[in-house]
């Protein structure tokens, strides 16, 4: 499994040359993000923040986005040995 450090406390976007931290799961990811993007709406940002800001949400969307397509893929396993299950049962039973 791989290592997950925990999820940063504020919306603001990595300092400058700083790494990102992996969200500890899907929820912190969307909390971070819901986070950054009202950050970004308020217009405040810098240029330079505001391309960090969206590095971090692109990150954090591809993050997402992986963990999503592995929960897709158990619900198909899953899926696959239950109808296979189900098939086996005969009409009326």
């Amino acid at each position: 499994m791989p290592k997950q450090t925990p999820i940063r406390n504020d919306a603001a976007p990595p300092a400058k040359g700083a790494s990102a931290v992996t969200p500890a799961n899907f929820e912190a990811a969307i909390v971070e993000l819901e986070k950054i993007v009202a950050k970004m709406e308020t217009g405040e940002l810098s240029l330079e923040d505001s391309l960090a800001a969206h590095k971090r949400g692109l990150e954090l969307a591809q993050f997402c986005q992986e963990l999503l397509a592995r929960a897709q893929q158990q619900v198909r396993v899953l899926e696959k040995d239950t109808l296979k299950a189900l098939s086996d049962v005969a009409p009326g039973e």
